[in-house]
């Protein structure tokens, strides 16, 4: 009898031990509510790296949904950071297991996550769309029933595939949905192929088609063909006070005039370089800073028409430009770039020290490739990576290692593996530290860079 009860008192500690560790709820004791956050002065975040939510660009934090939430910490005095997961099913993962305080990204709305999370914050409503091209000669579809003959592109074993399947039994057959490897593209590398006239439609997710709206102008993306799906942000079961807390903020900040410039960059604002090259001004004059890009390109042993061209393709010339992006001035920098080469980011419209500080820029990415023993491919990279960040190069650089390509040439090497970044199964390779990368803009930049300094060269004498 004494046996038993010593059982028993021993079951009895370890249930008791046990509901102490799961808490009243059943959530994780790592739990904690605002009030414990702010004692950290400290905001954890979970997220994606995509086009959307978080990335890296010139060498700064990007995204829509980290925009937001950089905007919420700051209005309470908190540090950011970030916490990339591999997919959306460890979002929510690594959020109960104690990872992070929040997933600042779009999660489903289910009742069977209402169980295990609070949602609140930034609350959509999404559907997917079919992705068309608007050219003279298209033809653009206004009705589900007008996709029956057509033939439909999609990511295999997507959920757009899966969407397409279920739409094509509601009308009685008749799609043609044509599948396509999923290590070999994403959806927006179809919205790009549409554009292109490569193929005649895909489907995506509402906000990835306004985004990439903003990158191919001939796209029509108004014919819906699902039901609308609440998605939401979230927090443990345990943190009532943050999800309270989001929920005033986004109610009080989702109208005004920073919110709004948030959504109109990532959703609005067109982000198509011009392609053609600069027209003469006069004789053998380029630009009004001639003397300038002479000054300069003498501290780094380059033809001055080079970084002439590079500036060309930043601003038009235009001391004022800003990018979508927020590069500023003749050169385009980056508020944390001009900071790093000593020049006051309020001062990158000041022709001589925007272009002196990237100079100093370009010096510094000079000695990052000074192995490399070809200077043509040397160029190459650096132009690669004043355009991209030196993070994303290097990441390109790994891939190529890994993938038995050669680290030191750009054209069928280093840039492919560069376009391989837009992809999560080689972003989230073990050798990739910089996450996602839209590399496409970055290989028509070098290539766009080179043709016009062939251009000047030609042109311009002295």
């Amino acid at each position: 009898m004494k046996k038993i009860f010593y059982i028993l008192i021993l079951l009895f500690v370890g249930v008791t031990l046990y509901t102490c560790k799961k808490n009243t709820n059943g959530s994780s004791p790592m739990a904690e509510d605002f009030d414990q956050i702010q004692k950290k002065k400290k905001l954890t975040a979970i997220t994606l790296s995509s086009s959307i939510s978080y990335f890296i660009y010139k060498g700064e934090p990007m995204g829509y949904e980290y925009e937001i939430l950089k905007n919420f910490a700051d209005a309470y005095n908190l540090e950011l950071d970030i916490k990339i997961a591999e997919n959306t099913n460890r979002l929510a993962e690594m959020l109960e297991a104690g990872e992070g305080d929040l997933v600042a990204y779009d999660i489903p709305v289910t009742n069977q996550l209402k169980q295990e999370l609070i949602y609140c914050g930034n609350e959509s409503i999404n559907e997917q769309v079919l992705i068309q091209r608007t050219n003279k000669k298209d033809t653009i579809l206004k009705d589900v029933t007008e996709l029956i003959g057509k033939e439909i592109w999609v990511v295999k074993e997507s959920k757009y595939y899966h969407r397409l399947v279920n739409l094509n039994q509601e009308l009685g057959g008749g799609i043609i949905i044509k599948e396509i490897e999923r290590d070999t593209v994403s959806v927006e590398d179809l919205i790009g192929m549409v554009s292109s006239g490569d193929i005649k439609y895909t489907v995506s997710d509402m906000d990835i088609a306004q985004l990439n709206k903003t990158y191919f102008s001939n796209i029509n993306i108004s014919l819906k063909v699902s039901h609308p799906q609440r998605s939401s942000w979230a927090v443990k079961k345990t943190s009532p006070a943050l999800a309270d807390t989001l929920n005033k903020w986004f109610a009080e900040n989702v109208n005004t005039p920073r919110y709004k410039a948030i959504m109109k960059r990532y959703f609005e604002m067109s982000k198509m370089p011009g392609e053609e090259p600069s027209p003469i001004l006069s004789g053998n004059k380029i630009s009004p800073y001639d003397l300038l890009f002479k000054k300069y390109a003498k501290k780094i042993g380059w033809d001055w028409k080079l970084l002439a061209s590079i500036s060309y393709q930043e601003s038009r010339f235009d001391t004022a430009s800003v990018s979508w992006a927020g590069a500023t001035g003749l050169m385009g920098l980056m508020p944390r770039t001009a900071k790093a080469f000593g020049l006051d980011p309020d001062k990158r419209t000041n022709p001589e020290g925007n272009i002196h500080a990237s100079v100093k820029y370009i010096s510094s990415l000079q000695k990052n490739f000074s192995g490399i023993e070809s200077d043509e491919e040397k160029l190459k990279l650096i132009l690669a990576s004043y355009n991209a960040g030196l993070g994303h190069i290097y990441d390109a650089q790994a891939l190529a290692r890994k993938l038995n390509k050669n680290p030191h040439i750009w054209e069928g090497n280093v840039e492919e593996c560069l376009k391989l970044k837009r992809i999560p199964e080689y972003y989230n390779d073990s050798v990739c530290k910089f996450g996602y990368f839209r590399g496409t803009e970055t290989l028509n930049y070098v290539q766009h860079v080179i043709e016009r300094w062939k251009h000047y060269k030609e042109k311009v004498k002295n």
